[in-house]
């Protein structure tokens, strides 16, 4: 768990994060330093919120409209994405129809994110329901519609937190909304200190609230008599004094950590000073580097399939750089040559699925592939990506991630003179048939190979001919003596873990095991198999 500092360990004079100096004779300060310092009152107890992620993490995190770059934001999949990444929360936008409903939607204006034009005030909730929410996004979700609240709460009881971020509501009917789907447990509002006070009122209380909080507003009393379950400020505001502040009182701290704040540097500031909650669009690297800050040496090395494909278009090299944002040990690449010799990054024999091209790659010139659009088909943040050209792959990793070489259609020489080329000779494992792999090892026998194991019983074959680094192993033959087998043959395990049905504990039995890669398509997954492994060696 990550440590709160004491309120009492802040320094006669500070810096903020933004830099700004706040000198110790400061009232807030002061008001603190004594409060605590002569501390006889309890600590308030804080509003009991449903825990969807069990055991729960010592913080939290509240993706912004959803999984909005792999989803249209505020809609069904950007929050059915969140739950299959075990995303604690989601922020969603909540404006009133031409009829007085309740329906997500952030902008005033139905352009651009719906087939429909002009404000959305002046659409009865029956035709918003109608519009087109998917295809401007991308075509894959043609079809998605908007969501009401009362769909939304809905969809997520049980199953995931909602901030309700208000733009436009009524009071009492989002109250009886949220007490009628019974979900006041999984529930914060967050909209400006007289709309919380009616929603307060409305509720008697049972629904949290969180209103906005700057420095200028101080600790005393900020919002009068409003009772507040938790503030949000923005990632530069955040110190530990501000947190131990509102944590003495029972109020949990939300840090806005969007577009220039959502890196490393702020998520670490922020964990250090002991947020609550982050809101953030991506939680899928701020909770990897959460865990690696507390973890030390991995349990177990991962791989991510055509690069993290579950936040990008599969090889390209947006999929390349999110997974070594998210900490991939290795990312596997597919390689296949155009028709005039070149080589490039795709997965299948034929152009259709991942780009706007047709036809088979290898009857295509390079000058044409080029061109291809490998992103759209994924979503609109992706529009233009290129397919990457081995060339342009190798120079983009270099030492930031190993290489898992799939040698879909490359043959052993042009694939050591590509490696030797970017001195990734030693930096890349292999996978092809094994007579493939035996004229790599001619060649140049510091490649690491890597063939499939599907039996157990080929083991001792590959052994004595080939003697590989490492098998990849069939999911369906792994276990614990099969693994100690390849070990007592210095051969490691890698096994693709690909399967959308696998849980956590499925992957952490593996990694109980002695496993030494594991590919997957999520890595959300692995991560968590992780966190649980760290909980229990803790006890």
């Amino acid at each position: 768990m990550e440590s709160l500092p004491t309120a009492l360990s802040f320094p006669r004079t500070r810096e903020s994060i933004a830099g700004t100096r706040i000198p110790s004779r400061s009232p807030w300060v002061l008001s603190l330093f004594l409060s605590v310092a002569l501390g006889a009152l309890p600590c308030p107890a804080a509003f009991e919120f449903f825990e969807p992620v069990q055991p729960p993490r010592a913080f939290q995190t509240m993706v912004h409209r959803g999984m909005m770059r792999q989803a249209p934001e505020n809609t069904a999949p950007a929050i059915e994405l969140a739950i299959r990444d075990g995303i604690e929360w989601v922020e969603v936008d909540v404006r009133l129809s031409a009829d007085r409903k309740h329906i997500l939607f952030h902008d005033s204006n139905l352009d651009g994110k719906t087939n429909g034009k002009g404000p959305l005030k002046e659409k009865t909730l029956e035709e918003l329901l109608s519009l087109d929410a998917g295809s401007p996004f991308a075509p894959r979700f043609a079809g998605t519609r908007l969501l009401s609240l009362k769909e939304c709460l809905a969809l997520s009881k049980g199953r995931i937190n909602l901030y309700l971020d208000c733009k436009e509501i009524d009071p009492e009917l989002l109250v009886s909304e949220v007490l009628a789907a019974g979900m006041e447990k999984q529930v914060v509002v967050f909209d400006d200190p007289e709309t919380l006070a009616q929603v307060a009122k409305s509720s008697g209380g049972k629904i949290a609230v969180m209103p906005k909080w700057r420095p200028e507003m101080g600790l005393e009393r900020p919002f009068g008599d409003l009772e507040v379950a938790s503030i949000e400020l923005d990632a530069d505001a955040v110190t530990p004094e501000i947190c131990n502040a509102f944590h003495k009182d029972g109020v949990k701290v939300q840090a806005k950590v969007l577009d220039e704040w959502d890196t490393p540097v702020w998520w670490s500031k922020c964990l250090d000073a002991g947020v609550d909650w982050f809101q953030t669009d991506l939680p899928e690297e701020l909770i990897p580097h959460a865990l690696w800050r507390r973890l030390g040496e991995r349990p177990v090395r991962f791989s991510l399939h055509r690069g993290a494909l579950r936040y990008a278009p599969e090889n390209t090299l947006a999929a390349f750089d999110k997974a070594t944002r998210i900490g991939a040990d290795f990312v596997e690449i597919d390689v296949r040559p155009s028709s005039d010799g070149e080589y490039f990054l795709l997965h299948d024999g034929k152009l259709e699925r991942t780009t706007n091209g047709q036809g088979p790659i290898r009857e295509t010139p390079s000058e044409k592939l080029r061109l291809l659009d490998a992103g759209s088909w994924f979503g609109k943040p992706f529009r233009d990506t290129r397919i990457p050209t081995l060339e342009e792959f190798l120079s983009f990793i270099g030492s930031k991630a190993e290489i898992y070489f799939d040698a879909k259609d490359i043959p052993p020489t042009d694939l050591a003179k590509a490696l030797e080329k970017h001195d990734l000779a030693e930096r890349a494992v292999v996978y092809q048939s094994v007579e493939r792999l035996l004229e790599l090892k001619k060649i140049n026998p510091r490649i690491r190979a890597l063939p499939p194991l599907p039996s157990l019983d080929m083991l001792d074959g590959l052994n004595k001919d080939l003697k590989p680094y490492a098998v990849d192993a069939s999911f369906e033959i792994v276990s614990k003596e099969m693994i100690e087998r390849c070990h007592a043959h210095q051969v490691k395990v890698f096994t693709d873990a690909l399967s959308e049905d696998l849980a956590p504990t499925d992957l952490l039995r593996l990694i109980d095991w002695g496993i030494d890669v594991i590919q997957t398509d999520e890595p959300m997954k692995l991560v968590r198999a992780m966190e649980l492994w760290l909980a229990r060696k803790a006890e």
